[in-house]
């Protein structure tokens, strides 16, 4: 299984940005999906989550309202989509999968694997 996350990068505040993560290896509309972060210094947090099990989309109250999840099945990719974006959403970002198809969670303990990250700097 391999996931690749593309698309950060350094935008100014109250930009946009959308992040890919490319999946192999699995079918991504099988299984829950999760979107984290992590900024210098701090732990990883999570950022929303979906599941097939309630087809329900869970996000953390930093983000509620700003941040929301896509796929296309034919690409086997899910996005981030990012609005908003301030300083305090500079972080490096990551997708990730969880095997166990249930109402998803946004603890990174729950999830089997992992992207390599991709940075993500909002400053003017």
């Amino acid at each position: 299984v391999q996931l690749v996350e593309s698309g950060g990068g350094l935008v100014q505040p109250g930009a946009s940005l959308k992040l890919s993560c490319v999946a192999s290896g699995l079918t991504l509309d099988r299984y829950t999906v999760g979107w984290f972060r992590q900024a210098p210094g701090k732990e990883r947090e999570g950022v929303l989550c979906r599941s097939p099990s309630d087809d329900n989309t869970r996000y953390a109250d930093s983000v509620k309202g700003r941040f929301t999840i896509t796929r296309d099945n034919a690409k086997n990719t899910m996005y981030l989509h990012m609005n908003n974006l301030g300083p305090e959403d500079t972080a490096l970002y990551f997708c990730a999968v969880d095997q166990l198809i249930a109402p998803c969670g946004l603890k990174d303990y729950e999830y089997d694997y992992w992207g390599q990250g991709t940075q993500v700097t909002v400053s003017s």
